[in-house]
């Protein structure tokens, strides 16, 4: 009886784990800019399916357009190994982001983000948006994200 309970457990075990995955998005939040006319930025972390997949873009019908970006940190010479206030940070386009099988990619403040650009003047802190993603393989994932204010916290 003993053995079979534990073969029982052991075939329960196995079968989560091998539970088929989902390629889904959650946290969105998007930070309005601090100057009007000037972009606002997407964060949200991706959660790998089963097989790897391939971020092409975000969208945002509440924005003109929108770009993947990533945000880099630069040691100014004789600053090696400083903080941020000892270098300096830079942003630049990135073609696509690769999202591996049953694995996660965040982006956050400081490094991958979405940048959003001329956004709805509609667009208000506390409400919620819809962001759409578009993966190589041709499939799209619909979420709703947290509008923040420019001065604000992020949502928790």
């Amino acid at each position: 009886m003993r053995n079979l309970i534990g073969i029982a457990a052991l075939a329960l075990v196995t079968a989560c784990q091998q539970a088929p995955a989902e390629l889904k998005a959650d946290g969105a939040w998007v930070r309005l800019p601090a100057v009007a006319g000037n972009p606002a930025a997407a964060y949200f972390t991706l959660h790998g399916g089963n097989t790897d997949a391939t971020l092409m873009s975000v969208r945002a019908k509440f924005a003109i357009g929108t770009e993947l970006h990533e945000s880099m940190k630069h040691d100014m010479p004789g600053h090696e190994g400083m903080n941020m206030d000892g270098g300096a940070m830079s942003m630049q386009p990135i073609k696509d982001v690769p999202v591996p099988a049953r694995g996660t990619v965040t982006f956050e403040p400081g490094g991958k983000h979405v940048m959003l650009f001329d956004v709805s003047p509609s667009l208000k802190a506390g409400q919620k948006a819809p962001l759409t993603f578009h993966f190589a393989d041709g499939k799209t994932i619909e979420v709703q994200a947290v509008i923040v204010g420019a001065g604000d916290s992020a949502p928790k």
